[in-house]
């Protein structure tokens, strides 16, 4: 009998992976529970013990000390609980050994369920104070079951949920892989407890940097910022504690073998290093590389910072679909707009040409007013050459002004002139030349007439075919 009960409870320690003194109170809390349902009543105050080195069960029932009884279920007098024990006062609690000869089947049945549901709960309890402990680490668990909203993940003793949007969209995921997933959060469930894992979260890139690199686990390298975009690229600033050592060149290691091994968890994803700089400018810098800044402006108040490189590295500086800005903005908390120099230099000329105030001269002025409509101010009567002398007045010519004879002339148009029959007849007389003035020549006058040309061309033309002939004749004696 002995044997037989003492081995049933070392099966159920080992299959509940639970100790031995917890088994034996879900026991014994199974048993009151059946014992009161079967045997004993529900007011009385029952312990059940199970002698682990003796054989059997005892069932006691606890009484209070009075000094008058009117319950004799739950009460008892100071002389009759001094027969137990001398020592024994008023308001003492005396167990009286009260175990039933037999406790029945219901009884059994009862404490058999009872049992199996204690044990489940004293599961759920240990699996949530191990991995609650265990919250915001790494944990290292299998792929079981894929859902279309989520993935069932076996850490072991528990199972766990990796949510749809805590995946990373890159991998893969097939049951039977292994990976190290990021603990968020695990409460209690009707069912037992709830624990949710990640694999996009920054933290799980802290955890691995923390696990890989010695110099992180005992702070002498600090991780300042982290900016993940999850499968693709991260950017993490660190600093140093103590001089003389290289924060960078630890977390790299020996021809990057320590960052090898991160990036192979993470499936190939893109990690850059960033030494971490308490001046903004300087962390800047360093975040938008592999890109070289040639010059940044900061604004406290809009906590935007404007950086400038070349025309040649803005396309790596934003990165592909802007990813590289995006990551800077992320890790150093400012909002990065990348110019380039020669946008920048158009935009202080531009600047400059807005806020500087035009000076114009009167004589500039007076060239940049349109011309609408053009007048003859100063135009007289056409001048009538004087047939005798067959010259024209040098003070005409000469553009002096010549006293107005009629008023209503003056200021017309150059249309109206030279509808005017006396216009005319001036541009159709020959204009004598004056001395020091240009020989006019027009072109009827040099041109050739038009027969001429024509018999001209026939010449040649005939020239032309006759050089033609005697060309052909050439080549034919030839061959």
């Amino acid at each position: 009998m002995k044997s037989e009960f003492m081995a049933a409870i070392t099966q159920l320690s080992s299959e509940r992976n639970l100790p031995k003194e917890v088994v034996l109170s879900i026991l014994e809390a199974a048993l009151v529970s059946a014992y009161k349902k079967g045997i004993f009543s529900p007011e009385q105050d029952i312990s059940v013990k199970i002698n682990s080195t003796g054989i059997g069960v005892s069932v006691y029932v606890n009484k209070v000390v009075v000094e008058s009884v009117t319950n004799t279920l739950t009460e008892i007098s100071l002389p009759e609980a001094q027969k137990f024990q001398d020592d024994y006062q008023l308001g003492d609690i005396v167990p009286i050994e009260s175990t039933p000869e037999n406790a029945g089947r219901i009884a059994a049945q009862t404490a058999k369920q009872v049992v199996l549901q204690r044990l489940r709960e004293a599961e759920h309890h240990v699996i949530y104070e191990q991995y609650n402990a265990k919250e915001n680490e790494i944990v290292s668990g299998m792929v079981r079951f894929i859902h279309p909203k989520q993935i069932s993940v076996s850490l072991g003793k528990a199972e766990a949920i990796l949510p749809a949007n805590e995946q990373v969209a890159s991998e893969r995921y097939r049951p039977g892989q292994r990976f190290k997933f990021y603990l968020l959060e695990i409460h209690q469930g009707v069912r037992g407890p709830q624990i949710l894992v990640s694999r996009s979260h920054p933290n799980l890139l802290r955890r691995l940097f923390e696990i890989e690199i010695p110099e992180i686990t005992s702070n002498v390298v600090e991780i300042k910022a982290i900016a993940r975009e999850a499968g693709r690229r991260s950017k993490i600033a660190v600093v140093s504690r103590q001089e003389g050592i290289d924060p960078v060149g630890c977390c790299l290691g020996t021809r990057g073998i320590r960052i090898q091994s991160i990036i192979s968890e993470l499936n190939g994803e893109k990690i850059d290093i960033i030494q971490w700089h308490s001046n903004p400018k300087i962390f800047i810098s360093n975040a938008i590389s592999p890109a070289q800044v040639s010059n940044i402006e900061l604004n406290e108040e809009q906590n935007t910072a404007t950086v400038v490189v070349s025309d040649r590295q803005i396309s790596l500086a934003i990165g592909k679909e802007g990813q590289n800005a995006r990551l800077a903005a992320k890790l150093t908390g400012w909002r990065i707009d990348i110019k380039s120099v020669s946008a920048a230099e158009a935009e202080k000329m531009s600047s400059l040409d807005s806020t500087a105030v035009p000076i114009t001269t009167e004589e500039e002025q007076k060239e940049e007013e349109p011309v609408t409509d053009i007048k003859v101010e100063a135009l007289e009567k056409p001048a009538v050459l004087n047939e005798e002398e067959n010259k024209i007045p040098e003070a005409e010519i000469a553009g002096e002004e010549v006293e107005e004879k009629e008023e209503e002339e003056v200021g017309e148009d150059i249309d109206t002139l030279l509808a005017r029959e006396e216009f005319r007849s001036v541009e159709a007389s020959p204009v004598p030349q004056m001395e020091g003035t240009p020989v006019l020549r027009f072109a009827e006058d040099i041109m050739p007439d038009r027969g001429q040309t024509q018999k001209t061309g026939k010449k040649k033309g005939a020239k032309g075919k006759a050089k033609g002939k005697q060309s052909k004749h050439k080549n034919t004696n030839r061959k």
